[in-house]
């Protein structure tokens, strides 16, 4: 433990070794996102586009632009967050930050707080180039930094827990890749749940990735699939829930003791 105060120093090191990660893999961590948008606003707003013409009111092209940062949001805040974590439990040297006077809430407001920074910046990037394809405009600024950063910090939460719980490369892919983005794909990020047919609709609404999608794309064109008032309250749930798990993980040393 670190006593009464937060020890700033310990927390700006992890911070800044885990930002310098981004640096170094500047090509995958910054390019291979951006890629990947043009690619949908291709796919997606070109061959979809030319058949659906509005969604709410909305241009279809315009539209996706929540889901789409939404999406880069989610996995790269899990992704960043749970390898952060992983490495010093691959290579041992996670005692060095057990041991070491930070207590573990500096250690999770660091590696978190490098996470969500990491994943806000993509998504900054994201809504940056969706602007070259389609007019994007956001009714509710205020409202769409709010969900940004809850988002963007309660994933990061949760990518923590799964680095803990990872016991290998294989463990540490799963979550993203077959949890996280189906069902972001399935939460409306390229469509509204109010065009499937019952009682998809309904069921639809058992994913929670439809909330945050809907509140998210609620703050640009004022309009969604879920009111915001229960958007940002599951957001804030989902938070408080990580929050107990890792408290719960670091008091009984789960998988990070021997």
């Amino acid at each position: 433990m670190s006593g009464p105060f937060l020890n700033g120093a310990g927390m700006w090191a992890i911070y800044r070794t885990e930002m310098a990660r981004m640096r170094r893999t500047i090509w995958q961590s910054v390019a291979t996102p951006v890629i990947t948008t043009v690619l949908y606003f291709i796919v997606f707003g070109g061959a979809i586009g030319s058949r659906i013409q509005h969604v709410g009111g909305v241009g279809y092209g315009a539209f996706i632009v929540p889901g789409l940062i939404m999406l880069t949001l989610l996995t790269q805040s899990i992704s960043n967050a749970s390898i952060g974590i992983y490495f010093p439990k691959f290579t041992k040297t996670i005692f060095e930050i057990l041991s070491a006077p930070l207590s573990f809430t500096e250690a999770v407001f660091a590696y978190v707080g490098a996470a969500a920074t990491k994943s806000i910046l993509l998504a900054l990037i994201i809504l940056a180039t969706a602007t070259f394809f389609v007019p994007v405009r956001i009714l509710h600024p205020g409202w769409m930094v709010a969900f940004l950063l809850l988002t963007a910090i309660a994933f990061s939460l949760f990518g923590f827990i799964v680095g803990i719980w990872a016991e290998n490369f294989e463990q540490l892919a799963i979550i993203p890749a077959l949890v996280v983005t189906p069902l972001t794909f399935l939460g409306g990020a390229f469509y509204s749940i109010d065009m499937l047919p019952q009682p998809w609709q309904t069921i639809n609404l058992l994913n929670p990735v439809v909330y945050l999608i809907s509140g998210f794309r609620w703050s640009f064109y004022g309009t969604g699939d879920i009111g915001v008032g229960t958007s940002l309250a599951f957001t804030a749930a989902f938070m408080a829930i990580c929050v107990a798990l890792l408290w719960w993980i670091f008091r009984t040393g789960y998988r990070l003791k021997p």
